[in-house]
């Protein structure tokens, strides 16, 4: 395991002190489990773009019948 130093506001602090003490937690803990949470959030985001790009590059797109099915559906609920 590597260690690795970061800088926060004394705002950002007391809120860690907070929450891991609430949690019964470190807070090397909390922001170990933080950091890997949106490496993972990030990481799926990336993917999905990609895969979004490579639809695209195929020209896989929603038909205009597809596309009226959707507006049709958001209309209907009334949103």
């Amino acid at each position: 395991m590597s260690a690795l130093t970061i800088s926060l506001s004394d705002e950002t602090v007391e809120k860690l002190d907070t929450l891991a003490q609430v949690q019964e937690s470190s807070r090397s803990s909390l922001v170990s489990r933080a950091i890997e949470e949106f490496i993972a959030k990030e990481n799926w985001q990336i993917a999905e773009i990609q895969a979004g790009l490579d639809e695209a590059e195929k020209g896989d797109f929603a038909s205009d019948d597809d596309l009226k099915i959707i507006i049709d559906r958001y209309r209907a609920s009334g949103r």
